[in-house]
């Protein structure tokens, strides 16, 4: 069984992690073929949008405590594993925003930990009403210091490290006003509304999205006279795109544009 499934209608891929047994969980495996199958789409000139979605009951329980715990009977205490999978783990984070196509996080259930720093590694997020957030590791005495990393990066640090020190868990609606979710909507519109917003995007000039989503992650951590120095270069280039060309002459030509990316 794959512990992640792939399927794609039209330009928009549907990846789904498949260990409902286990809440998802990142074991060594699904952190494995969760890398793999994004890494294969990005080379995909098919794929202009990816939704990452959940079975069963949950989107994401974090990392798998279980195989963590096995870890610990070696030698150095798990000392060389636990390093080895936080790297593996925050390459696979660093990977979603350096893929050319958006991603977008479809949650239900729980997003706790790793789970949650998966969201917030994700370019955009839609969520169920009744879907819980947390990084809710310093309840059992692990703080949760790689996911702070995508957290503080999505929410306002007062925030972020109210969630980091309490462990508490907030709704869709409090994860929407903070910035951690775009978007949240009842549990049986779910699929259809990620869908809906993954179908949008794909229907944009690709190179152009590509383009954007590269600089949008290149400027955001850079001097303000830096970022627009970088955004006007990025800018000019595009407009320089046959696409690009044809799609302003369609739009002041009142009629749609017959684009070569399709």
């Amino acid at each position: 069984m794959a512990l992640v499934e792939d399927t794609q209608t039209g330009p928009v891929l549907r990846l789904t992690l498949n260990s409902p047994g286990n809440l998802n969980a990142l074991s060594d495996a699904m952190l494995a073929e969760l890398h793999a199958a994004l890494k294969n789409a990005a080379t995909e000139r098919s794929v202009r949008a990816i939704v990452l979605a959940g079975a069963g009951r949950a989107f994401c329980a974090g990392h798998d405590l279980k195989e963590m715990t096995r870890a610990r009977t070696a030698p150095d205490r798990g000392a060389a594993y636990f390093a080895d999978l936080f790297a593996r783990c925050s390459r696979l984070m660093q990977a979603i925003p350096r893929l050319p196509q958006p991603v977008i996080a479809q949650v239900h259930g729980l997003a706790t930990a790793a789970g949650c720093q998966l969201v917030a590694s994700c370019d955009m997020a839609v969520a169920a009403d009744d879907a819980k957030f947390g990084v809710n590791g310093v309840n059992i005495g692990l703080f949760c210091s790689t996911p702070m990393v995508a957290l503080t990066r999505n929410v306002p640090r007062k925030q972020a490290f109210e969630m980091l020190t309490t462990g508490a868990f907030i709704g869709a609606v409090r994860a929407r006003e903070i910035g951690l979710i775009n978007r949240s909507v009842p549990p049986a519109e779910l699929d259809s509304a990620a869908q809906t917003l993954a179908d949008t995007v794909a229907t944009k000039l690709s190179t152009a999205v590509r383009v954007g989503k590269r600089a949008f992650y290149e400027q955001i951590d850079m001097p303000l006279a830096e970022a627009y120095d970088h955004a006007g270069a990025v800018m000019a280039a595009n407009m320089l795109d046959a696409d690009t060309r044809e799609g302003i002459a369609a739009f002041l030509e009142k009629r749609s544009p017959d684009w070569a990316d399709g």
